[in-house]
C-alpha cells in the first residue's frame, strides 16, 4: 500500500509585509521619476507637478495655517506631506496586490496619471516628456511591487515544516534585503534628481548681461559701525526667498519674451536683448513679504538694476481706462497692483535684470522680475516675468486675492531689533540696541526705543539712501542687571507714527511693535 504524500499548506502572507513592500514600491516610484524629470529633457518632477497642483487648489487660509506651523520651511513640508500620503495609499496598495495584483497595478497606474495631468499644467513642461516620466515611475513602481510581494508570497510546503510565523525567518531575510536595497536605490536615484533639478541654470556665453548703469553709491552714514546688525545692503545669497515654486523655474534667455497687452493701443513682445539695449539705472530698493510678522525676517535690502517700466509701458500706450497692472510669471503665477501706483512720479518702478551688480538670479526671477517701490510682493514683485497686461481693478485678481489677502497693499510702517537678540543673556553696563526699519517709499525719520515702562528714547537712526530703503538704527542702553522688555517703533517719512494695536500678516500686513525680553547678568 503506498504511503500518501504529507498534506501541503501555504502560510498566510504577511499583511505587515505587504503593506511595506507599497510603500518600498512608491519610494522607488516616486525617486525614478524625480531622476527621470531631472534627465528627460522638457520634463519635470511628479512630486514637483503634484505640489504645484496642491498649491493652487489651497483654499483661504491654507497659507497662513502653513507658515504658521512650518515658517520658511512650507514647501519642505508640503513635499514631505506628499511623499507620506503617496506611501500610505501604496501600503495600501501592497496589501491589495496579496489577492488582487491586476488592482494593486491599476492603482499604480492611476496614481502616474494624476501625476501626468498635474505635470500638463506646468507651462515649462512637454506633453511627451511628462508622459515618459509619468510611465517610467508606474513601471518602477509596479516592477519592485511584484518582486517584494512574490517574496512576501512563500511557496507551498509540506504542513509539519511550516512555521507558526507568516514568514519564515530566511524568507523574512530575502524580503528585508530586496527592501532595503530598493529604499537605498530609490534615495540615492532621488537625491541625485532633485540635485540635478535644483541645479542653477548655466548661463550661455551669449546670454546678455547686465545693462550698462551708473552704481548708485550709498551716501556718507548710510550704514552705522554697530557689529551685528542686518547690513543696510543684504547679500544676495542672504535675501529672502518667498514665493509658490517649489523649484525655481529654469528659463532660457535665447527664447524668453516679455509682453505687454490688453489695454494697450499697441501689443509690444520685448526679448532679453530688447531690453538689455534700453537706458539702465540702478537703485536700491526694499522689498517686503506680506506674510512677514512682526521682527520678521521676510525684508531685505538691495540694488536692483533694471530699466523704467513706465518706459516700457509708453512702447505700447497705456489707454486710459486701465486701472491696473497685471504681471505674470513664466509659470503662470500673477500679481495685480494700481496703474497709478506705476505712473506716480514720486516713484522708479523698474524691470530690474539685476541684483546687487550680477544678473539676478534664478531663485531671484531670472531673467527679468518687477520691482515696485512701496508695495508688499505679493502685489507687486511678479518674478521669472513674461507678461504685463493692462487691466481694469474690477476685471481680474492676482493669485492672492481670491485667499482672502487685499487687493491693494502698501508696506507698512515696521521696526526690528536685531540687537539684543530675544532670551539673551547680556553683561550689565554699556549694551547697543539696534536694528532696522523701514517704511517704503515714505521713508523713515525717526526710530525710538522704550526698556520696561520708561520713556520713548530717540534712537540715531543712518542717513537714508532713499525713501524707497530701510534705515539701520542704534541705541546705547545702560543695562542694569535683571529682565527687561526692549520695544521699538518708527515714524515714517509723513509724520505718522507706528501702531501698536497687534495685528496677523493676513489680509495686508501684520502691525504692531517689535519686542523683545533679555536679561541682564
Amino acid at each position: 500500500m503506498q504511503a500518501s504524500a504529507p498534506p501541503t499548506t501555504a502560510p498566510r502572507p504577511s499583511r505587515r509585509a505587504a503593506f511595506l513592500a507599497g510603500i518600498v514600491a512608491a519610494c522607488a516610484a516616486l525617486a525614478a521619476g524625480e531622476l527621470a524629470g531631472a534627465l528627460v529633457p522638457g520634463a519635470s518632477s511628479l512630486v514637483i507637478a503634484i505640489g504645484d497642483l496642491v498649491i493652487a487648489l489651497q483654499p483661504p487660509g491654507a497659507k497662513e495655517l502653513v507658515v504658521a506651523l512650518f515658517g520658511t520651511w512650507d514647501k519642505l513640508a508640503l513635499e514631505i506631506g506628499i511623499a507620506l500620503a503617496a506611501a500610505l495609499i501604496a501600503g495600501g496598495l501592497g496589501i491589495l496586490g496579496l489577492r488582487r495584483p491586476v488592482a494593486a497595478a491599476a492603482g499604480f497606474l492611476i496614481a502616474g496619471a494624476v501625476g501626468f495631468l498635474a505635470a500638463l499644467r506646468q507651462p515649462l513642461t512637454e506633453p511627451v516628456p511628462a508622459l515618459i516620466v509619468s510611465l517610467i515611475a508606474i513601471v518602477t513602481g509596479i516592477a519592485v511591487l511584484r518582486l517584494l510581494l512574490a517574496l512576501v508570497r512563500p511557496r507551498t510546503r509540506p504542513a509539519e515544516e511550516t512555521a507558526a510565523a507568516a514568514m519564515p525567518d530566511w524568507e523574512r531575510r530575502r524580503f528585508l534585503l530586496a527592501s532595503g536595497g530598493a529604499l537605498a536605490a530609490s534615495a540615492v536615484a532621488a537625491g541625485v534628481g532633485r540635485s540635478l533639478l535644483a541645479r542653477p541654470a548655466v548661463l550661455p556665453p551669449s546670454a546678455p548681461g547686465l545693462p550698462p548703469a551708473v552704481a548708485e553709491a550709498l551716501p556718507p552714514g548710510a550704514a552705522l559701525e554697530v557689529p551685528g546688525i542686518t547690513p543696510i545692503v543684504v547679500p544676495t545669497a542672504d535675501f529672502y526667498r518667498i514665493d509658490t515654486a517649489l523649484i525655481s523655474p529654469r528659463v532660457d534667455p535665447a527664447t524668453w519674451t516679455l509682453r505687454i497687452h490688453g489695454m494697450v493701443e499697441r501689443e509690444v513682445t520685448l526679448t532679453l536683448d530688447d531690453l538689455v539695449a534700453m537706458p539702465a539705472f540702478d537703485q536700491h530698493v526694499t522689498i517686503a513679504c506680506v506674510s512677514n510678522e512682526v521682527g520678521g525676517r521676510l525684508v531685505g535690502n538691495a540694488r536692483w538694476t533694471g530699466v523704467d517700466l513706465r518706459e516700457v509701458l509708453a512702447m505700447a500706450g497705456v489707454r486710459p481706462e486701465a486701472t491696473q497692472l497685471v504681471g505674470r510669471s513664466v509659470d503662470r503665477w500673477t500679481a495685480g497692483f494700481p496703474t497709478a501706483w506705476a505712473m506716480d512720479p514720486a516713484r522708479r518702478p523698474m524691470i530690474a535684470l539685476g541684483m546687487n551688480g550680477e544678473p539676478l538670479p534664478q531663485d531671484h526671477g531670472y531673467p527679468a522680475r518687477l520691482i515696485i517701490p512701496g508695495l508688499y510682493g505679493y502685489v507687486s514683485a511678479t518674478k521669472w516675468l513674461s507678461e504685463i497686461e493692462l487691466t481694469t481693478l474690477e476685471a481680474f485678481d492676482g493669485y492672492w486675492v481670491p485667499l482672502g489677502w487685499a487687493k491693494e497693499a502698501p508696506i507698512l510702517t515696521q521696526a526690528r531689533i536685531d540687537l539684543p537678540r530675544r532670551g539673551e543673556t547680556v553683561p550689565a553696563g554699556t549694551v547697543a540696541i539696534a536694528g532696522v526699519a523701514w517704511a517704503p517709499d515714505r521713508g523713515i525719520s525717526a526710530v525710538e526705543v522704550r526698556v520696561d515702562d520708561g520713556p520713548w528714547l530717540p534712537a540715531v537712526i543712518s542717513e537714508p539712501i532713499s525713501r524707497a530703503t530701510w534705515v539701520q538704527w542704534h541705541l546705547p542702553w545702560e543695562a542694569a542687571q535683571g529682565e527687561h522688555t526692549i520695544a521699538v517703533r518708527a515714524t515714517d517719512g509723513e509724520g505718522v507714527v507706528q501702531t501698536d494695536e497687534q495685528t496677523p500678516p493676513a489680509p495686508d500686513g501684520a502691525r504692531g511693535h517689535h519686542e523683545v525680553r533679555v536679561s541682564v547678568a
